[in-house]
Parts: structure tokens; C-alpha cells; sequence
């Protein structure tokens, strides 16, 4: 039998359409048990506090508990291949952030590429670094400690949580575009370099804002300069570094990603309610303590970032020579 043209088509057209009904139903009906928030840094760090602030929103939202794990290791170059390699079905997600930007180039031997094998889900925030001195430091703004590090080549120290660490990272940046020497101290995580430049050992560095505000409030700290591009509401007063480094900018911004390949209708999903999140006042509220702005987005926008975070910092490790040890 012989069927008309246009039913023909309208039939092809619905037989076509077939297959995707599952998938959407699935990611209408999603999630229908745990999901995991995979990071790649031990318990208590800003990357943690994140995943367990957003991971208890979507659980109060969306009906299935999503679960925390933490697991430390490789520069969180472990972690982030756990994801990768998951089934993209949207009950393993990873709490990103600029060392998966860093990763790409500091690490030669990856068995992933971070921007061509994930699914950009959602931002959460960006927070800003602040340059911070001993207070023992006869320097007060950055104009004064570019002189004395010009005046006093490689008998300045800076401390980092590591190499390849925001704090690394945002203080090779500087010594890059304001021309100083400035000798690294990498440290094994963040929390014992600061307790060096608070102790005197060290004499500067590049520290997130949550980690040391109120060791500046105290005094015991003091604040030169935050890394943003504009102020920050939580130290008004301080000015910018691009205010003395006209150009400089960085942050270490978080988000949360998803196979590569996962539907777009449940990354669509979690976009949405992660969006909700960081737009509550509570959340807010949070966020602002630590000086930090939320990073509202489409998939698209989270993905675009991490796409020009992992450029920008490539050009900054290959000038400077770094090597991850």
C-alpha cells in the first residue's frame, strides 16, 4: 500500500523521534538513586566545603542523597581521571577548579584531556587571592615590595601550597608582568605555607582570601593587594594588583563537570538547580564570606572558562619553566 507523502513523512518523522524519548524520560525521572561528587582533595578544603554545600542542595531538591567523595592524590589528576572514565550518566560528577586548567599543561603524561573529555555542568564561584606580607615585611603597597624585590633579586621568598597551585600560579603570573625575582617555596598544601609567612619563615604570598581574611582583620597578616580584577566588598580598601599591574587578573574559580557525553538534558537539570543554589541569599551570604562571587552560567559558559583558564595558564607555566615534581 501506497501511503500519502505528508503521512509518510509525519510517520518517518515520529519513527525518528523514538529513540530519544528514553533518554528524555530518563533525565525527567533523574536522578533515581545516589549520585557522587568526586574530589580530588582531602576533607576540609575549599573544594570539599563546596561539593558538600552544593551536594546538600541537590539532595534536598532533587530526592536522592548525593554523596561527597573525597579522593586526594596526583594534583587531583586521580579524581578527575575517575570522572572521565565513568559512565556518562550523570551519577558521577567532579568538583572542578583551576588546577584542572593547570593540569593540562603541567602534566605531560595525562590519559585524559580535561577540556575535550568532560561535560561542563554548572559554576559555582570565583574567589579572589590576596598578596599578603608578614607584618615584619617593611613593605606596604605593591609598588613598595616590586622595588625591594628589584633592589633585593632572589632574596625574597614567596610560599605556595605547591607547584602548580593557585598560589603558584597567581604569583608567577605577577612576577612575570611586574618583572621581579621572587623565589618559590612550594609547600605540601596551602594551610603549612601560610603558617610559614605568618611565623616570619617566609616573607610573601599569594593566598585565597577564605584561607587568611581574618588573619588580616588580626593583623597578623598584611594585605597588599587582591588578584581580581575589581575590588573586593570584603576589603574595600585594598586595591587591586592590575591597579599598579595594569592587565593582571586571575581567580580560582569551582564548578562542577560530568563525562564527557552525558545527556544534555541532565546536564541541563543540574545547571539549573546548581544555578538556583548559588543565587539563594543564604548561599550568598556564604560565599561572600569568603570574599567570593557566584559564577552563574549555561553549560556553555562553565565550558568556555575552562577553555580560556587552561590557554591563560599554559602560556604562564611554559614561560616560566615550571615542571610538576
Amino acid at each position: 500500500m501506497k501511503l500519502p507523502r505528508r503521512k509518510f513523512l509525519h510517520l518517518a518523522a515520529g519513527a525518528a523521534a523514538l529513540p530519544a524519548l528514553p533518554r528524555i524520560a530518563e533525565a525527567q525521572a533523574y536522578p533515581t538513586r545516589p549520585v557522587r561528587i568526586i574530589v580530588g582533595f582531602a576533607p576540609g578544603g575549599g573544594l570539599d566545603i563546596r561539593a558538600r554545600l552544593i551536594g546538600q542542595w541537590l539532595q534536598e531538591r532533587l530526592g536522592q542523597p548525593f554523596i561527597v567523595e573525597n579522593r586526594p592524590g596526583g594534583d587531583s589528576n586521580i579524581a578527575t581521571e575517575a570522572v572521565v572514565n565513568a559512565p556518562p550518566d550523570g551519577y558521577t560528577l567532579l568538583l572542578a577548579a583551576l588546577p584542572n586548567a593547570t593540569n593540562a599543561t603541567l602534566h605531560s603524561n595525562l590519559k585524559f584531556n580535561f577540556v575535550r573529555d568532560i561535560t561542563p555542568i554548572a559554576g559555582i564561584d570565583r574567589e579572589p587571592f590576596v598578596i599578603e606580607v608578614n607584618p615584619s615585611v617593611p613593605v606596604k603597597t605593591v609598588p613598595e615590595l616590586i622595588a625591594r624585590a628589584k633592589a633585593n633579586p632572589g632574596k625574597i621568598n614567596m610560599a605556595s601550597g605547591g607547584i602548580g597551585s593557585g598560589n603558584h600560579m597567581f604569583g608567577e603570573l605577577f612576577k612575570m608582568m611586574a618583572h621581579v625575582d621572587l623565589v618559590h617555596v612550594p609547600y605540601r598544601g596551602a594551610g603549612p605555607a601560610l603558617s610559614d609567612v605568618l611565623g616570619g619563615q617566609v616573607q610573601v604570598m599569594f593566598a585565597s582570601m577564605s584561607s587568611s581574611i581574618e588573619y588580616v582583620r588580626a593583623g597578623k597578616l598584611r594585605a597588599l593587594a587582591v588578584t581580581t580584577a575589581t575590588r573586593s566588598p570584603v576589603l574595600p580598601d585594598i586595591p587591586t594588583v592590575g591597579e599598579f599591574v595594569p592587565g593582571y587578573e586571575a581567580s580560582f574559580w569551582y564548578g562542577i563537570v560530568a563525562p564527557k557525553n552525558t545527556p544534555a538534558e541532565i546536564a541541563e537539570k543540574l545547571n539549573k538547580e546548581i544555578n538556583r543554589a548559588i543565587a539563594d541569599p543564604k548561599m550568598r551570604a556564604r560565599l561572600a564570606e569568603w570574599g567570593a562571587t557566584a559564577l552563574a552560567g549555561s553549560p556553555a559558559d562553565l565550558g568556555k572558562l575552562i577553555a580560556e583558564e587552561t590557554e591563560k595558564w599554559a602560556k604562564v607555566i611554559r614561560a616560566a619553566g615550571i615542571r610538576a615534581e
